[in-house]
C-alpha cells in the first residue's frame, strides 16, 4: 500500500528539515511526500531540495493558506491513501507508516495518539492527546481524532472532498467530522503515539484561538449534526483540553527523576 504524505509549508527553513528526515526515516517503503509550498520567501526550498529523495514531489504556488493547499494535495497526491503532516511536526518514530498502512489493511480509516512538544530537539512534552476510540456520538461528546494521525483509503478522501475554507482555524475538525459522522466507514484507533506536533502554530496560539476555533467547531456541528445553538460539546471540548494538559503534566514527571 502507497501512503501519501502531504505537507503544507510556508517560510518553513527552521523546521521542515526534521519533517523530512521524519518522513524518509520511516520503515514503510511504499511512500510519497508532497511537500505543497505557498510561495516561499526564504530558503524553504532549498532544504527541501538539498535532500535530492525521489519519494518527494514539491509543487510551490501562491495559496490561500495551509487548508488550501492541503485541498491542492487532495488532488494530487497519487498513493492508495493519505494524511497530513505539518512542515514544523515529525513522524513520532520510524515504525509510524508501517502502523497506519497496517490498520488501512482492515480499515478505511485510522488515527492514534499525539504529543505536542515544545520543540523537537528536547520533544519536551506539552500535551499528550489520546485519540481513545471514535462511537457514533463522539462529536456530539467533545472528541476529535488528532489530525496529523489521520489517515484514510483514497477512496474516502475522494468521496469527502475538500476542506471547507470558511473555517480559518478548524477546517480539519469540520473534515474528520464530515469524514466519520456523515459516513459508514470502518474506522480503527491505533493506540500509539503517531506524530510530535510543535506547539505554537495557529491552532495551539492561546485562549483566543481556541475560544474561536470552538465557535467554528460548533458551527460545523449546527451544520452537519443538528446541534442547537450552543451544544455540550461545546463546554467538553475545553475539559478536554485541560485533561490532555494534566495527563502531560504526570507523564512528564517519571522523566524528571
Amino acid at each position: 500500500m502507497k501512503i501519501s504524505v502531504i505537507t503544507a509549508s510556508y517560510n518553513s527553513e527552521a523546521t521542515i528539515g526534521a519533517t523530512i528526515e521524519s518522513f524518509l526515516g520511516q520503515t514503510h517503503p511504499d511512500k510519497e511526500m508532497l511537500v505543497v509550498d505557498g510561495a516561499s520567501k526564504d530558503t524553504t526550498l532549498k532544504v527541501v531540495e538539498s535532500f535530492g529523495a525521489s519519494e518527494i514531489r514539491v509543487i510551490s504556488e501562491p495559496d490561500k493558506g495551509v487548508y488550501d493547499a492541503m485541498n491542492k494535495g487532495l488532488h494530487l497526491f497519487e498513493g492508495d491513501a493519505i494524511g497530513f503532516l505539518n512542515s514544523d511536526d515529525t513522524f513520532h518514530n520510524d515504525s509510524a507508516l508501517a502502523a497506519i498502512a497496517a490498520g488501512l489493511e482492515t480499515a478505511d480509516v485510522v488515527y492514534g495518539d499525539l504529543d505536542m512538544v515544545a520543540d523537537h530537539q528536547s520533544k519536551a512534552l506539552v500535551r499528550s492527546w489520546r485519540g481513545g476510540r471514535f462511537s457514533r456520538y463522539s462529536f456530539q461528546l467533545g472528541w476529535v481524532p488528532p489530525h496529523p494521525t489521520f489517515y484514510m483509503r483514497r477512496e474516502v478522501a475522494e468521496k469527502v472532498g475538500d476542506y471547507d475554507l470558511s473555517y480559518v482555524t478548524t477546517a480539519d475538525y469540520d473534515y474528520m467530522l464530515r469524514a466519520l459522522a456523515l459516513n459508514d466507514y470502518k474506522v480503527a484507533y491505533l493506540p500509539r503515539v503517531i506524530a510530535d506536533f510543535q506547539m505554537g502554530g495557529i491552532s495551539t496560539s492561546g485562549w483566543r484561538v481556541t475560544l474561536r476555533g470552538n465557535l467554528e467547531c460548533l458551527r460545523s456541528r449546527r451544520q452537519h449534526l443538528n446541534a442547537p445553538v450552543i451544544d455540550a460539546a461545546f463546554f467538553l471540548r475545553f475539559a478536554r483540553r485541560l485533561f490532555q494538559l494534566r495527563r502531560a503534566a504526570s507523564l512528564r514527571t517519571p522523566r524528571s527523576r
